[in-house]
């Protein structure tokens, strides 16, 4: 009996195990019923509150799954085998996804508060007419200064970068679209440009900019200039909100001559099963309070003018996350690329780096 007892109890330990694995494996492919969400996006970027207030006004679970490039977040969608209702990938890569029939459009006629997103955040080369994303946040590549050793207003041109007064002054953000882009922009050409003779030119340029730069680092760049490790950087305008509530010596510039405008935007991939789920969330995230706390939260400009409007009046008073239409109107998106031509690109910038 004691055996038998013992088998017995065995057998519903096995059968225990089995469906805790079988449901941990259904939980980790994000298909655990009808009331879920399965959420692709980035580390840290929506509001945690977010999304139980999404939860408790709809009844729908959100399963957050995170990724650090585009690249990364492109592989895993087109290898399928996961279902991701909804993903957050920036223009270009909403531009080659498009074109890789990995997403699905939007059906118009289930979204409400379209009407809340500004026209310069609309219907942009990578997605005209917003067929397949609507923007999330967006921002800019510029220049951050520490005014203990830059004098206030005095650093507003890309090419004052070259001067000698900042030898070994400099850090870069580790991207090879925007470095060789603020080169480009420098020679007064496009930061889509497919001339191999442009592009050498941009790069050569960036060699004799080398004495000045004193790193080319990736994600720690916010670290070292919130403590003052280098005058000057540039980076993007997100990170440099970031360094700046780190240090208030720090200030953000986006140069006259023009720079990148970024969008990352909210998308629906092939891999999606609950529609009724995602356009919840689209028209939740839609809503201008909403969008207004995810913006404090994040930290980076809102393209929902709505939302904008709630901000606190600092926030909407501040040109250097918030610039002016002329400044706006000399900002360029980038546009996907051939892999040929991505691979130049990326062949330059790695001797650009070899030279520093």
């Amino acid at each position: 009996m004691k055996k038998f007892l013992a088998a017995f109890i065995a057998i519903l330990a096995i059968c225990a195990g089995l469906a805790y694995g079988s449901n941990q494996l259904t939980k980790s492919t994000g298909d655990t019923g009808n009331k879920v969400l399965n959420l692709y996006n980035w580390g840290d970027y929506i509001d945690p509150a977010l999304l139980t207030k999404f939860q408790k006004e709809t009844g729908y679970h959100v399963n957050v799954e995170t990724f650090d490039s585009n690249e990364a977040m492109y592989t895993k969608i087109k290898q399928g085998g996961t279902s991701y209702d909804i993903t957050v990938p920036s223009d270009y890569m909403v531009q080659k996804m498009k074109a890789d029939h990995m997403l699905i459009p939007l059906d118009k006629s289930k979204l409400k508060g379209m009407n809340n997103y500004g026209s310069s955040f609309m219907n942009k080369s990578f997605d005209p007419g917003n067929k397949y994303s609507i923007p999330y946040f967006w921002g800019t590549l510029g220049i951050i200064y520490n005014d203990q050793s830059v004098k206030p207003g005095s650093l507003t041109h890309w090419n004052q970068l070259w001067s000698k007064k900042y030898r070994n002054d400099i850090m870069l953000i580790d991207s090879s679209r925007d470095i060789l882009g603020f080169s480009l922009i420098s020679m007064g050409h496009s930061v889509n440009t497919t001339n191999s003779t442009e592009l050498v030119a941009a790069k050569n340029k960036l060699n004799r900019l080398s004495p000045n730069v004193k790193a080319v680092v990736a994600d720690e760049i916010k670290m070292y200039m919130a403590e003052g490790e280098a005058p000057v950087a540039v980076d993007w305008s997100g990170e440099a909100s970031e360094m700046m509530s780190q240090n208030s010596h720090l200030h953000y510039v986006v140069p006259t001559e023009g720079s990148n405008m970024w969008f990352d935007d909210l998308a629906i991939p092939k891999t999606a099963k609950h529609f009724k789920a995602i356009y919840a969330f689209l028209n939740f995230m839609n809503k201008p309070e909403n969008a207004a706390q995810n913006a404090e939260y994040i930290g980076y400009s809102t393209p929902n003018m709505a939302a904008y409007k709630l901000l606190p009046k600092n926030v909407r008073d501040d040109k250097q996350f918030y610039p002016d239409q002329q400044v706006l109107d000399r900002l360029q998106v980038y546009s996907n690329l051939s892999p040929q031509k991505v691979q130049e690109y990326n062949d330059l910038y790695l001797e650009f780096k070899m030279h520093h």
